[in-house]
């Protein structure tokens, strides 16, 4: 219970900070100072999660990266473990407010969740950080759409 809590107070603190500050458009969500993530994402697309969690866990270990905390998540989201990729997004966007691919996946665990207002939250910051448009906040629209049946 006091690590929901504390993951809760997180999400919440998280969710102050960006309806205080105004968030800004990136071109590149990446960090140059990011390990080397080629073999978890292959591991990934294979859908060969256990792998992927296995190689995420030990970068966790030794980097704290908003990266390796959304592809994390993601991850674990993908094994339906939706409490935990919960937390790893919110890591992620601690780290870094403004990265879009977390926003995009955060928005789809509240899709498959059924938190579809909480889901539409994320596409209002994605339309922030992409004024022009960009693939994760289409992706995500998308997926809001499918679940509404249209």
């Amino acid at each position: 219970m006091k690590h929901m809590l504390s993951s809760f107070a997180h999400f919440c603190a998280a969710a102050v900070y960006l309806t205080t500050f105004p968030a800004f458009a990136v071109d590149n969500i990446e960090s140059t100072t990011a390990p080397d993530l080629t073999s978890v994402r292959a591991k990934i697309e294979a859908r060969n999660y256990a792998g992927a969690l296995a190689e995420l866990r030990d970068l966790a270990d030794n980097n704290q990266q908003a990266d390796v905390y959304n592809l994390m998540g993601f991850t674990l989201r993908k094994t339906g473990d939706y409490r935990t990729s919960l937390t790893y997004y919110t890591k992620a966007l601690e780290l870094q407010p403004d990265h879009k691919a977390a926003r995009e996946y955060l928005g789809e665990l509240y899709v498959e969740t059924g938190d579809l207002p909480k889901a539409e939250e994320q596409v209002a910051l994605l339309k922030q950080l992409c004024p022009g448009g960009c693939e994760e906040l289409e992706d995500l629209q998308k997926a809001i759409s499918t679940k509404n049946g249209n």
